[in-house]
């Protein structure tokens, strides 16, 4: 079990109960509604600020009616399975489905006269310019993991339900395999489906107003939700990267190296466990801090609590700017005076289970990065003999 905050009562001025969440070292409070009407299964056998991770359950307040169908572009090979959920989720479910501009633009799509009735029906977005948060009831995502980063960096506040089906080139976090789509997707609608609800982290980047040229044309504060990690690194700049790393203000050290990364536990079996780190399991509160080639034989990968805030600055003796990205995306540069502030969001990407929990990830690590994978000890002929043991 693991506790995330503790919690208090109180009443506003109309005399209404509501709840106070204090700060707590395991991070804040997860949202427990995922958009407009999924939410997770009450469960009145758990103490209230408990959370048993096995016990996540999903349903519904009100039956789903508008589902965002999210498709991995430049891959002809999903075009079809693309068609063939739309136009089940169209005609025999009922379903208000919305989809991308710039799918629904695709050649292919246009070009068949037989998809045109199911076209016509489908809702258009464009990606920073219609914002669908508050009308969306669940995700479903046809690529790889790539496709659910994406799908998540659309919501920067509640996160409807995401089922991801595996049509990429890894798979680590999209469990369903699309060939029992059908019955599948009528499980989730009847609701009660275990979800594992992955940690975002909530990231603050402060500019130094001296570094912009235009203050009144430019944010000075940029917002963003990450689900994998944030990576500071030296760019294209040859000399190594220099920052500071704080925590809840302190300094704790200086990184000399090629940059950091740091991650949520989905994360720490991306860009993290290439660069060395251990994998996490995404229930576990915490947030990962990897350094990427360290100039030091000593600086090891670090666990810390969900609930405490990092800041990354260039140190004074920096002898050049960094460059920070956030899942691989929205690059830009980091200079004197420049602060990114890191903690745990209360915003969960709640991630849909094919099986369960434990069992979809463990069945991850060895599908997808062939964890412990090697070849097996042939076992002895005869037991009372040991001196040809292998080793």
């Amino acid at each position: 079990q693991c506790v995330w905050a503790t919690s208090t009562l109180a009443k506003d001025k109309s005399g209404k109960a509501i709840v106070t969440l204090a700060h707590f070292l395991h991070g804040p409070y997860p949202a427990t509604h995922f958009g407009p009407k999924a939410c997770i299964l009450p469960n009145p056998t758990s103490v209230m600020h408990i959370q048993d991770p096995a016990s996540q359950r999903l349903t519904w307040n009100k039956p789903p009616v508008n589902v965002l169908v999210i498709r991995k572009i430049r891959d002809e090979s999903l075009v079809e399975p693309f068609k063939e959920l739309c136009r089940f989720l169209v005609e025999e479910k009922l379903m208000m489905v919305y989809v991308e501009r710039r799918v629904v633009d695709d050649a292919t799509l246009s070009k068949d006269e037989a998809f045109g009735s199911i076209r016509n029906q489908l809702c258009t977005f464009r990606e920073g310019y219609d914002d669908i948060s508050d009308c969306i009831d669940l995700i479903i995502c046809l690529g790889g993991d790539g496709t659910l980063l994406y799908a998540s960096s659309l919501f920067q506040g509640s996160v409807p339900p995401v089922m991801a089906f595996h049509l990429g080139s890894l798979g680590f976090l999209t469990p369903f395999k699309f060939e029992s789509y059908k019955t599948e997707v009528a499980k989730v609608f009847e609701g009660n489906a275990a979800i594992t609800l992955r940690s975002r982290l909530k990231v603050k980047v402060v500019k130094d107003i001296r570094n912009l040229t235009f203050v009144f044309h430019l944010c000075v504060c940029v917002f963003l939700q990450v689900l994998n990690e944030v990576v500071v690194d030296r760019g294209p700049s040859s000399y190594l990267s220099n920052v500071d790393l704080y925590l809840d203000g302190r300094l704790i050290t200086s990184v000399q190296g090629d940059g950091v990364i740091v991650s949520t536990p989905t994360g720490s079996t991306a860009y993290a466990a290439a660069a060395g780190a251990s994998m996490i399991h995404p229930n576990v509160p915490a947030i990962m801090v990897t350094p990427i080639c360290p100039h030091s034989l000593s600086f090891r990968p670090i666990v810390v609590p969900a609930g405490v805030e990092l800041m990354i600055t260039l140190s004074p003796d920096a002898r050049n700017t960094a460059w920070v990205s956030f899942d691989g995306r929205k690059r830009q540069e980091i200079q004197y005076g420049d602060c990114i502030k890191i903690t745990t969001s209360c915003y969960p990407v709640p991630s849909i289970c094919c099986h369960d929990l434990v069992y979809d990830w463990f069945e991850s690590l060895a599908q997808c990065l062939h964890w412990n994978v090697r070849k097996r000890q042939a076992r002895l002929a005869d037991a009372s003999d040991s001196s040809d043991t292998e080793n």
